[in-house]
């Protein structure tokens, strides 16, 4: 086996340069294309079902070498309509990846941009409400739209203001919307009391409430950026792209928000600016006390007070 291993290398290198260099690039697309669909699916409930998948594969061909008919005739059938399996068991995995794709380098317009009075208001109010030990959730929508992914609330449309905002979140039994999320489109105030989709991670912090993990489940379907105020704790959270940084003051929230949100007109200001700007943005986040395992941004394990938000 070995010698006709070495025999048909050396075939392939025996042929002409230009075959040799088209197949060697070939085979590494096909190696890179391979290699990010397993950077999407790591972690996730799709890599462990893919194991399980391909120990099929391995027992059907085993059981059409060994002659175990019965057997192959049932993996036989089963495979026989693998793709559609894949489909209906990992739609929410190839949807969540594609979405990925598409908000890659090549594909996306540079972010949405936000005007600095609705990021200082939205500051101002979460540092307000962390205060008073009073929790939110503020969905600001970027180039995903929301609709398919949340349970509509009340329709607003109305401008972004403290004062608003801090009024939606006051718990009371005449306020039904204090208990959802307020969702921020274009700048506007387009929905509050919204209900989010919860995070299936099992490798969150479990002193996080329902909140967060509303916050973590839509940044996990989307591109949306959220604010999470914590009414056990009193402290203001960022989620984005599936992951949470927790215990941010005003000054750094507002710093973030405006990263995220701004245009990349990176024309005004210089290459070393730019990326001096975005050193000691990522020095700052990184200074904030890690909470949970793989969290960036919370108490250090150990050190968290019990959660018992919902």
């Amino acid at each position: 086996m070995l010698s006709e291993a070495l025999a048909r290398l050396a075939h392939f290198f025996a042929r002409d340069l230009h075959a040799i260099v088209w197949d060697v690039a070939d085979i590494a697309l096909v190696a890179t294309i391979l290699y990010f669909v397993l950077l999407l699916l790591k972690g996730t409930r799709a890599m462990q079902m893919g194991v399980g998948i391909v120990l099929v594969f391995v027992v059907y061909q085993s059981a059409k070498r060994l002659g175990l008919v019965t057997l192959y005739t049932m993996l036989d059938t089963l495979l026989t309509s693998i793709v559609l399996i894949i489909v209906v068991i990992f739609q929410q995995d190839i949807r969540r990846a594609l979405m990925r794709f598409g908000r890659g380098p090549f594909f996306s317009s540079g972010g949405v941009a936000l005007d600095h009075q609705v990021i200082d208001d939205a500051v101002k109010a979460a540092t307000s409400l962390a205060h008073k030990k009073i929790g939110a959730l503020v969905v600001f929508e970027r180039e995903s739209a929301l609709d398919e992914f949340i349970e509509s609330g009340t329709m607003l449309d109305a401008a972004v203001s403290k004062e608003l905002l801090y009024s939606i979140f006051i718990p009371s039994h005449e306020n039904p919307m204090h208990d959802g999320a307020v969702i921020i489109r274009e700048g506007r105030m387009w929905q509050a009391g919204a209900f989010l989709p919860l995070t299936a991670s099992t490798k969150l912090d479990r002193n996080l409430g329902t909140r967060h993990r509303a916050a973590i489940g839509i940044s996990e379907e989307t591109d949306a950026v959220v604010i999470v105020v914590s009414e056990e704790r009193g402290e203001v959270s960022l989620c984005f792209n599936g992951n949470i940084v927790r215990n941010l003051d005003a000054a750094l929230l507002r710093k973030v928000l405006l990263g995220l949100f701004q245009k990349r007109q990176r024309r005004k200001l210089g290459a070393k600016d730019t990326e001096r700007e975005r050193r000691d943005t990522r020095d700052r986040i990184s200074r904030v006390s890690v909470g949970g395992a793989g969290e960036p941004g919370g108490p250090a394990p150990g050190k968290t007070k019990p959660n018992t938000e919902i």
